[in-house]
């Protein structure tokens, strides 16, 4: 398998020559928060896949779901008018969720196709509304919108953009909130005031005629997992809607769970205009995303629409109904199998033993919301110094991370990510925070490590 994988399977965000050398890990089995590869090693998975298992593996109600919808209707198009029962079941359970307005639902299949349709649906609103201009897109530095030919420009990760012509003239970013690191002090205040003012500033350099929306996660995730203040969201919410721009939250990985409430807007009491939505929402049983669109975003476009034409936006798989019965179980789960409330336990637990980690030696900075942490290391705490490239310490972390049996993510910028199932018991947490500080102290004992901090 190791090498039929070498020679045909193209594997994503990788140095492609660097995989040929190293080789696959082969995943084999998984149950509950723990994951078994091919050779018998067992990890405990504490990012949860790619954000997304957030259910936990090995739930057979959502196998029986899927297998029965295969037999009785494998696949429905939404095109011509056609629908299934799992599809119109799913998008009014989320229209029933959802914060505010947000009532009406079109399915993607993950969440780089669902902020191409919003933006998509971004431009054929200002169009039809009569005004044209309106194109240009505004986020985040250190956000992540996708890595697919819109959302890439939008992202603000440098391998996102090198060598791909991203981003384009339109998509604009403003500075990240990232207390640790903020020019303007780490007040919640101070954040915040800085935030809103470089919104200001960037449409008004840009022309608020000629800005359509502004783009952010409630919780940076692949940028860092960058933690804004508590108010944060809804000041840049107040100010779009000030500055006549569309707000889009993106809930790619934060809902579902993911931060406590279902949807992290809810910590600040944010309805966006628009929301992406995937990962959590079938758990990565099966593909799906989706767009959920305001009623007056959706009552604008279909009122101004070209009368009789149809609005030119589809995918073959939108709505699938084998994805749409995984994601009505899976909100099942949630909602009446207690998940989402274990996930609100286990997170209390969690940033607890994270933040007693503070004290290593390694870590400058810990920033937990519910399930979803980045802790960042440092050789110097007091002057928050990034450790040299050469020391090589995401390739330690990931490294060490998998001797000890515990999975998270290891950015290349020396931070920690974690995003582990919300099924997690007392001990899958302990054991995860103590395989992960064991860990931190086996590349703190790397001499050349060691010698950076002395």
């Amino acid at each position: 398998l190791i090498e039929l994988d070498r020679d045909h399977l193209i594997h994503p965000v990788i140095s492609w020559k660097g995989h040929e050398a190293r080789g696959a890990t082969v995943l084999q089995s998984a149950q509950g928060a723990t994951l078994t590869d091919a050779e018998g090693h067992t990890l405990l998975d504490g990012f949860s896949g790619l954000w997304c298992v957030n259910v936990g593996y090995g739930h057979e109600s959502i196998v029986e779901v899927a297998a029965e919808q295969m037999r009785r209707l494998p696949y429905a198009t939404g095109y011509f008018h056609f629908s299934s029962e799992p599809a119109i079941r799913l998008a009014a359970r989320l229209a029933e969720l959802a914060p505010g307005d947000l009532n009406h639902v079109y399915f993607t299949l993950g969440g780089s196709d669902a902020v191409d349709s919003a933006v998509r649906f971004i431009r054929y609103y200002y169009n039809v509304t009569g005004r044209p201009a309106k194109k240009h897109m505004i986020a985040l530095e250190r956000g992540y919108h996708g890595s697919s030919t819109i959302g890439a420009g939008l992202t603000a990760i440098q391998s996102f953009h090198d060598n791909f012509d991203a981003p384009t003239t339109l998509q604009h970013h403003i500075p990240s909130p990232y207390p640790y690191r903020n020019p303007a002090g780490d007040t919640d205040d101070a954040v915040i005031a800085a935030s809103v003012a470089a919104l200001k500033a960037k449409v008004e350099e840009l022309g608020a005629e000629n800005v359509a929306a502004f783009f952010a996660e409630p919780v940076q995730g692949s940028g860092g997992v960058i933690v804004p203040p508590d108010g944060w969201l809804k000041a840049m919410r107040d100010a779009a809607r000030e500055l006549d721009i569309l707000f889009v939250a993106d809930e790619v990985i934060t809902g579902f769970g993911r931060t406590g409430p279902l949807f992290g807007c809810e910590h600040d009491g944010v309805v966006p205009d628009l929301m992406t939505t995937a990962k959590g929402l079938t758990s990565g049983y099966s593909p799906m995303g989706a767009v959920l669109m305001s009623d007056r975003i959706y009552r604008a476009i279909a009122d101004n629409a070209p009368a009789g034409k149809p609005i030119g936006h589809g995918f073959t798989y939108s709505a699938h109904p084998v994805s749409a019965a995984v994601g009505l179980e899976v909100l099942r789960l949630y909602t009446e199998g207690g998940i989402l409330e274990n996930g609100r336990r286990a997170g209390e637990r969690f940033t607890a033993g994270l933040k007693r980690l503070a004290d290593h030696p390694l870590v400058g900075d810990v920033r937990v919301r519910g399930l979803l942490a980045g802790v960042e290391l440092v050789t110097d705490k007091a002057k928050r110094t990034k450790p040299s490239p050469d020391l090589g310490i995401s390739g330690h972390l990931a490294r060490f991370g998998y001797k000890n049996g515990v999975i998270f993510r290891a950015f290349a910028d020396d931070i920690v990510g974690f995003a582990p199932p919300l099924c997690c018991t007392d001990e899958d947490i302990d054991t995860l925070l103590g395989r992960f500080e064991q860990t931190l102290n086996d590349v703190l004992d790397v001499a050349d490590v060691r010698a950076a901090l002395a």
